[in-house]
């Protein structure tokens, strides 16, 4: 397993990066823009992080700006933690084994979400190429949020 990101939502995007990077010292390390899906993912790496985070894009602090104004209660602003695993459909069997809910089954062999006994989301990425399809992943329904 290997740390990925931690992913924060904010509500003024140059204001997070005021402090994230000018008063912080992070380092913008990639961007990516989805005019379907109406957000900006801004990834930020610690200096000493910086080459880590080139090779494998981890670890870093990843910046969700959603362009359509909300306002974040309950803690929705922190999103979650963020893992790349060696074979998602193993993890999960052994999660779900031990009374772990999964909330977003890795049905595209790719990506599933767990929540940690204080309900933080966890997300889990499979390590290279997705996986193929397996059940009984394939045909499972979330559960819950994530």
């Amino acid at each position: 397993m290997q740390y990925l990101h931690t992913m924060v939502r904010v509500s003024d995007l140059d204001a997070s990066l005021h402090f994230y990077c000018d008063l912080l010292g992070l380092t913008e390390v990639r961007r990516k823009e989805s005019e379907k899906g109406r957000f900006t993912l801004v990834f930020l790496a610690a200096p000493e992080d910086e080459a880590r985070s080139a090779e494998l894009k981890a670890p870093e602090l990843e910046l969700t700006w959603n362009w359509d104004p909300e306002e974040y209660t309950g803690g929705r602003n922190f999103g979650h933690l963020a893992y790349r695993v060696d074979d998602i459909y193993a993890l999960c069997e052994h999660l779900q084994a031990n009374g772990v809910t999964i909330n977003r089954p890795p049905r595209d062999g790719h990506m599933a979400f767990v929540r940690s006994p204080d309900n933080i989301s966890v997300e889990l990425l499979q390590k290279g190429e997705a996986l193929p399809p397996k059940e009984p992943w394939a045909s499972m329904e979330n559960t819950g949020t994530w």
